[in-house]
Order: structure tokens, then C-alpha cells, then sequence
């Protein structure tokens, strides 16, 4: 997504509209705070002409009062304004990743079945976690900045026009220029480490879901080294924004001073040539040497701000992408009905799969889908969930195209089984009951021996509340499909989509799945995928897709 930074900046601040009043007390906070904090030196150079007999109705009990008072109003607002300005960068971050977890459900599965995990991974974690930067300490600090800006620039009017112009451009000079020409050198650099980062974290990923096939094969030190080179890379990368970090510093350093001094040697020329009090130099020198703390804090921002606008591209880059298919929210609900495709075609991108395919599987039949892999046959059965659209034709339940049926009612009245079971942190029970939330759990014990997987967790210690961390070793693939197979049965919907059920079962346990399927199927639609003909003798009808 190639946004400017203007566009960039203006889609993160619509994020944050919902807690605007709060940035308000958030930044009032900050500018009565930098009031304080900059009045304690020029309560000191108020006591400095005390002392030269220039001020007489001022005592030095005032200055230390009020430079007490000023302290502990400077701490206490100090303190409100991080807390507030935290609040609001925290509650955003939230906001985001609501936002990013309903993009990724509709997204789902299309747009994500060939994306990167690792890359989305380091998206949802780190990239979002780096947009706190923009949201707690960008924000609010710009606009304290500005707010600041125009007191100081308004009282140093009082003492002198053209300190306020010298003092103007210091800072223009620190809050914009500098950070302008570090962000340029850099942003490459920031857009690098982010890409880097991610693509790290995508092999590490890999390296990890692989670790057997590496040690099996002895590769286990070629992606160590792999992963170590990508890391000092990462770090050469990371040591090149530093210096840049490192340059913003000295130059706005460097600003401050040479304006101090400018200022002082112009005010100093002035009360020579006029014969002003000495007011008029020490209070415009020490003004505009304590003034800059809020430029200050905007300058040293550019090097985090190259990261954090690189990772607020990829984050608005995923929040702006279309779903490939939307889902239907209407309430046209589906019902159990026969099931045509008619003339479908359908392709991933330039990949044809099929080309004007035509099925019909009857209500309360068990029908097969023949086929080699990659032939087409899961692809079917994503077709008929509607996780695509097909690119012609259409598929019907009854005399409803799938499209136009409500997509959350179309997946009430299916059960999906797929190759590859997903199984997700908790008990075993809590991996079941997904299919059906309130089920009781002799429902679960039922739908679990149907799949012919009670017996081996009845012998389990902590039996149906055994957590799956701790039992994930001991299930081998056969019974991870049958904990699928049970969610199917639980789920218990009149249309069953089996994709492979059998592929990692031995002989035994086939016959009883199938069995099983066989006695389920009386009000049933069972569309049954398999490469193997025996897995499919249970069919009443069988397609052959080439």
C-alpha cells in the first residue's frame, strides 16, 4: 500500500476519533505541565536580576515558593499526561486489533489460505504493538508543541520582534526540518527492518513446524545459520536507525544552543544601543534555552516514527483489503435442500479448476467424489461452503444460489471435515464442543464414540478435561481426525462435507467411520472426497473429477 504520510497519518487519527476528548485533557495537561516546567528556569533568572537590584518587589521567598509549586504541579501534570495519553494509545491498540480479527475473519479463507503466517503473525504482534508510539507519544506531543509554540512566541513578542522570528526558526528548524531530513534519509531503512523483521519471524515460524524433518535430515545448523544471519542483518539494520536516531539528536542540540547564543548576543547588541534594563537579555536568553523540551520530544520521535509509519502501512494495508467473497448478512436462511452445481467454472488466479462443471447431490444421499490429488475435490467442497465464489455458473440449495442465501445460515447446515485437523489450546472436551457450544457433554461422549475416538480418551488420567497441550504428542494423526470426525457428528448439521475423513486411519478404524457415516446418513447429505475407491463403496453415486 503506497500511502503519502499525509494520507497515512489521517487513517491512524480516524482510529483514534472515538477518544478525542480525552487527547483534549490529554494535551491541556501537557501544555499547563511545560508552563511549569519551563517557568522554574525563569523563576531563576528572575532571582539572577533580583540579585542585580534590577527587580525589587519581587523577594526571593516568592521565587522559592513558587518554584516549589511549580515542581509539584510540573510531576503531577507530568504524570496525568502519560497516563491519559497511555490510556488513549492502549485503548486504540485495542480497538486495532478488534479490527484486524474481524478483517481476518472476513478475509477468511481466501485471502489467507497462501498468505505468510509468520508475516501476519509479526503483523498482528509487533507491528501493532509499535503503533503505540504514534498514538502516546506523537499525537498529543504535536499539538502540545504547537500550543507551546505560540506562548513562548507571544511573550518573547513583548521583549524583542526579531528573538520571536530567531526563536521561531529554531523551531521550525528542530520540530520539522530535522525531522523531516532524518525521516528522509531513513525511511528505506525503517520499510527494511519491518520487511526483515517479518520475514524472520515467517522462518522461524517454519523452522520450528519443521523440526523433525531438520533433524531427520541433519539441515538443523544450515537454518540455525540461516537464522542467525538473518538476525545480524536485522541488527546492522537496526544500528543504522540508531545513528540516524543518534544524528536528530546533536543536530536539534546543536540548534538549541546556536539559538541561545543568537539570541543573547542579539538582546545583549540591543541593551547596549538602547540602554534597556537587563530584563530584556536574560529573560528572552533563558525563555528560549528552556523552551524547547516539546520540539525536542518531536525531534528525537523521527527514528521511531520511520519504524511506526512502516508498520501503520501494513497494518491500514490489511484493515483496507477486500474480502474475496462477502459474506451474505441478509435473511434469506438456508434450508436443507438438493445441491446442484450448474456450468461451474472456477480458478485460483491463472490456474483452472474446473470449466463448466455440473454435479447434483440429492437430499439424504451419500454421494462420492472420486479423484487424484489436485484434481479439484476439496476445491468442490470449498465451493459448497462458499469460502470462494465461483467465476460462472452457480451452485443451488434447492432453488437458492448460495449467494444469495444468509452465508452464517448456509454454514449452520453443514459440517465440514478437512484433511488437516486444527486443534486449539484448551481440553479436549473444549476442542469438541466448537462444533456446538452448549452441547452437554454426554453429546460430546456420544459424538466422540461415533468417531471411534472415546475409547482412547476414556484411558487418558484427566480423560475428556485433559489439556491438548499436554496430550498433543500422544494423538497421532489418525486420532486428530477422529477428534474432527467427532466435532462433525456433534455439530450434527444435515449436510456433511468430508474431505480425506479416512486418509490417516488404519483399516479398523476406516470401517467404523465409515460404518458410523453409513448409520448417520439417513436424513443426511453426505458428499464423500477420496482418492480411494474402497473409502467410497459406502456411496450411492459417485463423480469422477479429472
Amino acid at each position: 500500500m503506497n500511502k503519502s504520510k499525509l494520507s497515512l497519518i489521517s487513517d491512524l487519527l480516524k482510529i483514534v476519533k472515538p477518544l478525542f476528548p480525552i487527547m483534549i485533557i490529554t494535551i491541556v495537561m501537557g501544555v499547563i505541565g511545560f508552563i511549569c516546567s519551563i517557568g522554574i528556569p525563569v523563576l531563576g533568572g528572575i532571582a539572577l536580576l533580583i540579585y542585580m537590584g534590577e527587580l525589587t518587589k519581587i523577594t526571593y521567598n516568592h521565587i522559592f515558593y513558587a518554584v516549589i509549586i511549580l515542581a509539584v504541579l510540573r510531576g503531577v501534570l507530568r504524570y496525568a499526561e502519560q497516563y491519559s495519553g497511555h490510556y488513549i494509545a492502549f485503548r486504540v491498540l485495542a480497538i486495532i486489533r478488534d479490527k484486524i480479527y474481524t478483517v481476518l475473519r472476513r478475509l477468511s479463507p481466501a485471502k489467507l489460505e497462501g498468505r505468510d503466517k509468520g508475516d501476519l503473525i509479526a503483523l498482528i504482534t509487533t507491528d501493532i504493538e509499535l503503533l503505540e508510539v504514534f498514538f502516546a507519544h506523537t499525537i498529543a506531543p504535536v499539538c502540545i508543541a504547537f500550543f507551546m509554540g505560540l506562548i513562548i512566541l507571544f511573550i518573547m513578542y513583548k521583549y524583542s520582534v526579531v528573538a520571536m522570528f530567531i526563536l521561531l526558526i529554531a523551531y521550525l528548524t528542530t520540530s520539522i526540518f530535522i525531522p523531516r531530513l532524518i525521516t528522509r534519509l531513513g525511511e528505506e531503512k525503517g520499510k527494511k527492518f519491518r520487511s526483515d523483521f517479518a520475514t524472520l519471524s515467517s522462518y522461524v515460524l517454519e523452522s520450528l513446524k519443521g523440526l523433525r524433518e531438520s533433524m531427520q535430515y541433519g539441515n538443523t545448523k544450515e537454518r540455525m545459520d540461516t537464522m542467525q544471519n538473518m538476525t545480524e542483518k536485522l541488527e546492522d539494520t537496526n544500528r543504522e536507525l540508531k545513528e540516524y536516531e543518534e544524528l536528530t539528536k546533536a543536530l536539534s542540540d546543536l540548534t538549541v544552543i546556536v539559538t541561545g547564543i543568537t539570541i543573547f548576543l542579539y538582546t545583549m547588541f540591543v541593551r547596549e544601543v538602547t540602554n534597556a534594563p537587563f530584563e530584556m537579555v536574560v529573560i528572552p536568553t533563558v525563555l528560549s534555552l528552556s523552551s524547547f523540551g516539546p520540539f525536542i520530544a518531536l525531534s528525537n520521535l523521527s527514528n521511531n516514527l520511520l519504524q511506526t509509519l512502516s508498520s501503520g502501512r501494513r497494518v491500514l494495508g490489511l484493515l483496507e483489503e477486500e474480502p474475496q467473497v462477502e459474506e451474505n448478512i441478509s435473511e434469506n436462511i438456508a434450508k436443507y435442500e438438493d445441491i446442484n452445481i450448474d456450468d461451474v467454472d472456477f480458478a485460483y488466479d491463472s490456474k483452472q479448476i474446473f470449466k463448466n462443471a455440473n454435479m447434483n447431490f440429492e437430499k439424504n444421499k451419500i454421494i462420492g467424489i472420486l479423484g487424484k490429488s489436485g484434481s479439484g475435490k476439496s476445491t468442490m467442497l470449498k465451493l459448497i461452503m462458499r469460502f470462494w465464489d465461483v467465476n460462472k455458473g452457480k451452485i443451488n440449495i434447492g432453488e437458492e444460489n448460495i449467494k444469495e442465501l444468509n452465508t452464517k445460515s448456509l454454514r449452520n447446515i453443514q459440517s465440514y471435515v478437512t484433511q488437516e485437523t486444527v486443534l486449539f489450546q484448551g481440553t479436549i472436551e473444549e476442542n469438541i464442543r466448537i462444533a456446538r457450544e452448549n452441547a452437554p457433554i454426554e453429546e460430546i461422549i456420544e459424538a466422540s464414540k461415533k468417531a471411534s475416538i472415546h475409547e482412547f480418551i476414556d484411558k487418558l488420567p484427566d480423560k475428556y478435561d485433559t489439556p491438548i497441550g499436554e496430550a498433543i504428542n500422544q494423538l497421532s494423526a489418525g486420532e486428530k481426525q477422529r477428534i474432527s470426525m467427532a466435532r462433525a457428528f456433534l455439530h450434527d448439521a444435515p449436510i456433511l462435507l468430508l474431505d480425506e475423513p479416512t486418509s490417516n486411519l488404519d483399516s479398523l478404524n476406516e470401517a467404523v467411520i465409515l460404518k458410523t457415516i453409513k448409520q448417520e446418513s439417513r436424513n443426511k447429505t453426505v458428499i464423500l472426497v477420496s482418492h480411494r475407491k474402497s473409502t467410497l463403496a459406502i456411496a450411492e453415486k459417485v463423480y469422477k473429477v479429472e
